[in-house]
């Protein structure tokens, strides 16, 4: 009863059972219809009884004997109704896959999920897809010309040189999907889309499509990348890993072009990319560096809260014995205090007893010094009005200053990227920092806009930001 069960278990596709499933189908197929190494683009297999046939791979005797890989070619072929193809022997084809192969023979997949299944160069033409999960699914190469993917989950999913000619797209979920110059989306039917899940950032915002307009919008899309944030952003981490594919794609000009608060602490920068870059190469390793750097610096944030942590209990002990040794008599002459073997944290103290730690993890002071340097040296410069770009600097560095809404390192962040400003305004004509410039005003209005409206460095970015960008000649 047990071999029956495992037999029954492997014919219907149970994963615990494939290499059971794999050997039965082998030997089901000695004698069978071979199509081995065979290029069978295009062909049509529908409603054909495909039991023992046998679509797998063959090695040959090539040139000089050596042994070489002959590939049966698959793309693009017609399966629908096809018969007892579930025992056929496919090798690592798409077929191999239980999901796509249903889908490919009945075709249907209304509300099924595809998650990361792979269906490149299927031929998917008029399928049904209606609300069909395909994140991260690869429908490379893929045709699907007036298939029904309405309300249709396409986040992250892979679409490129795919053919979606007259495809039923209306409510789609379209979030980070990967599409080049080569994707057909021509007579595309849509009404509206959503380019964040659970039907967020609707387009059009209100109303529906003009007849191209989808394709029209979609197309000037190819040119940028999306990154997107659904937590908040860790603006150092995004700094280094951006610098990091960078230079990595040295040959690829990579720029940002926006930075936009989705709200729900959801947060989209858009990068522009050429025509011809690997945007899906872009995109991944982005996410890599960035979400090793953002696991670092978690870790490292949690060190600095114990150390502020203990600094904190040190300083009220601290502030205990300095109060009680002001409530003693005036006839105490002095009083020696020997030195703390620690000397990680020396504390001193003013006429008020207010404690200050000279040694502080974010060395907002030396910053803040920096940056008021590069913005004396701006205002004496021969910088047209740089001295109201000067004065202008000055008051974003004091709200910056005295931001209460940023944590020390934000502050730091942020103070870095007003001297990169001060800097570029000290040679409008350069153009590398004039770069820097740009990616620093983005940098500044994203952490703002993280920023309750009524916070004050949000006021005064409002009102500061237009004066300053427009002076040093910057898209804003």
């Amino acid at each position: 009863m047990q071999e029956v069960y495992c037999s029954h278990r492997a014919l219907e596709g149970d994963e615990k059972f494939s290499l059971i499933r794999t050997i039965s189908v082998a030997f089901g197929a000695i004698g069978g219809t071979s199509f081995r190494g065979a290029d069978l683009t295009y062909a049509n297999f529908s409603k054909a009884l495909l039991k023992s046939t046998n679509f797998t791979n063959i090695w040959e005797r090539g040139a000089q004997g050596k042994r070489r890989k002959c590939e049966t070619l698959l793309d693009w072929v017609r399966w629908q109704d096809a018969q007892k193809l579930d025992r056929a022997r496919v090798g690592n084809s798409i077929l191999s896959t239980p999901a796509a192969r249903e889908l490919l023979v009945t075709p249907n997949g209304y509300k099924k999920s595809y998650v990361n299944v792979k269906l490149r160069t299927a031929n998917l033409d008029s399928v049904n897809l209606e609300q069909a999960d395909l994140t991260w699914a690869d429908l490379s190469c893929a045709t699907l010309r007036h298939a029904n993917l309405k309300d249709a989950n396409l986040s992250e999913s892979l679409v490129l040189h795919a053919d979606l000619t007259g495809a039923y797209l209306t409510g789609a979920c379209l979030e980070a999907w990967n599409i080049d110059s080569q994707t057909i989306l021509d007579q595309v039917d849509c009404q509206y889309v959503y380019l964040l899940r659970n039907q967020q950032e609707r387009r059009p915002s209100s109303g529906n499509f003009a007849p191209g307009e989808f394709t029209k919008l979609f197309q000037e899309v190819l040119s940028t990348v999306d990154l997107i944030f659904r937590n908040g952003i860790d603006w150092k981490a995004f700094l280094a890993a951006f610098k990091q594919v960078q230079v990595e794609n040295e040959d690829t000009l990579l720029e940002i072009q926006s930075i936009e608060n989705k709200g729900d602490g959801v947060v989209v920068v858009r990068v522009n990319v050429p025509l011809d870059a690997d945007k899906n190469k872009i995109h991944g390793e982005f996410n890599k560096r960035y979400k090793a750097l953002e696991s670092r610096h978690r870790v490292e944030l949690k060190a600095k809260e114990r150390e502020i942590t203990i600094y904190r209990e040190q300083s009220a002990d601290m502030l205990g014995v300095i109060t009680s040794l002001a409530n003693r008599p005036i006839n105490i002459q002095a009083i020696a205090m020997n030195d703390s073997t620690d000397k990680s944290q020396n504390f001193k103290t003013d006429g008020n007893f207010n404690i200050n730690a000279t040694n502080s993890i974010v060395n907002l002071r030396d910053i803040s010094g920096d940056v008021t340097n590069t913005i004396n040296q701006l205002q004496q410069s021969n910088t047209p009005d740089a001295s109201q770009l000067a004065e202008w600097l000055k008051q974003l560095q004091s709200a910056v200053e005295t931001a209460e809404e940023l944590q020390p390192d934000d502050k730091a962040e942020a103070l870095e990227q007003v001297g990169a400003l001060a800097k570029a305004g000290q040679n409008l004509q350069d153009g590398t920092l004039k770069k820097l410039a740009n990616t620093a005003a983005k940098i500044i209005k994203g952490t703002v806009t993280n920023l309750p409206d009524t916070a004050k460095l949000a006021e005064a970015c409002s009102k500061l930001f237009p004066l300053i960008t427009k002076a040093l000649g910057l898209p804003f």
